[in-house]
């Protein structure tokens, strides 16, 4: 077997204890909330007596005991079965199947302009510390990283939605436009593009930073004076060797931050009236729908070591240090 095959394969399965630590955990801390779907319903509903209380409880299944309900969860979960959302009266599935595709569009588009463009930036940035251009985009990075996500997207809707009118104030696509093809790819990218510029740009400037950081720490290694006195241009150092071991950590990063990436994806789709996966779990909770939020925080924790897998294995491929097989 190859090793990067038998890699993924090892660390595939160990991730199974840790669906399973965020399964239980997730379940008792709900277990923990005060209130249930039902009184959810019956606030949003208007008045209902005991007896159609207790009915309604029966129907979803929740006069049950707590350990009950994990096993009879797990049953299901087992089957391939998230259950059934009492928000939306659909499988949990259907439910997440409608709304996930719309955050990982937003999140990769977001992750990957982060990535590329500040690792670029910081390249620039550390291929001559303390220079001016250092500078600049050292102290702008500072003060974007400390900008609220929610505020950003808040600014850049009142320009260029606003004030220019450029682009749309919110939503995935216009409602009812009929297009299709090209021109709704179109749309829908003209409506992301806000979305995606308030929800990068906080993660840009924390990959400029570590790359200009990392970068000014390599100038100093032995090897760069050796390289430096056998004569090689001073951009075939930075690109061929300085940039390339200090983009390690940035790598590295990028796993780290999927979790926050999805987490902040919450408030930017609530901020564009965006219905992905993270005002889909907003309303859950609203909703105390307990089957449809433990079916989003599943999926999310799926994505989420998807995302490090994948690093891991970008990692092993750009550091040659690294072994897979071991």
């Amino acid at each position: 077997m190859p090793p990067l095959v038998s890699f993924f394969l090892r660390r595939l399965i160990t991730t199974l204890p840790v669906l399973f630590v965020v399964l239980v955990g997730s379940f008792l801390l709900l277990e923990a909330a005060s209130g249930d779907a039902v009184d959810s319903y019956v606030a949003r509903s208007g008045a209902m007596d005991a007896e159609q209380i207790a009915q309604l409880r029966q129907e979803w299944g929740l006069d049950q005991g707590p350990l009950y309900r994990f096993k009879a969860y797990a049953s299901a979960l087992a089957q391939g079965d998230l259950g059934w959302s009492t928000a939306f009266e659909r499988p949990v599935a259907s439910v997440i199947l409608e709304r996930l595709p719309i955050t990982l569009l937003l999140m990769g588009i977001a992750t990957t302009l982060a990535f590329f463009l500040g690792s670029l930036l910081g390249v620039i940035a550390g291929a001559s510390p303390g220079s001016a251009g250092d500078r600049i985009l050292s102290i702008g990075s500072l003060a974007l990283y400390a900008v609220p996500g929610f505020w950003l997207g808040l600014v850049l809707i009142v320009i260029f939605a606003v004030d220019l009118r450029w682009l749309p104030i919110g939503g995935i696509e216009s409602i009812a436009s009929g297009k299709t093809g090209l021109a709704r790819i179109g749309d829908i990218g003209t409506h992301l593009i806000l979305p995606v510029a308030s929800l990068a740009m906080v993660y840009l400037a924390l990959y400029l930073r570590l790359m200009r950081d990392r970068m000014s720490e390599i100038w100093r290694d032995p090897f760069v004076k050796a390289l430096e006195a056998r004569g090689l241009s001073r951009g075939r150092i930075v690109w061929r060797h300085v940039a390339r071991n200090a983009v390690l950590p940035v790598v590295t990063m990028l796993g780290l931050q999927a979790a926050a990436t999805l987490g902040g994806s919450v408030v930017v789709e609530s901020v564009f009236a965006i219905p992905g996966f993270g005002r889909l779990a907003a309303e859950a909770v609203a909703r105390r729908d307990t089957p449809l939020l433990l079916g989003v925080i599943l999926c999310s924790a799926v994505t989420v070591i998807i995302v490090n897998l994948l690093v891991d294995l970008a990692y092993s491929k750009l550091d040659p240090r690294v072994r897979a097989g071991r």
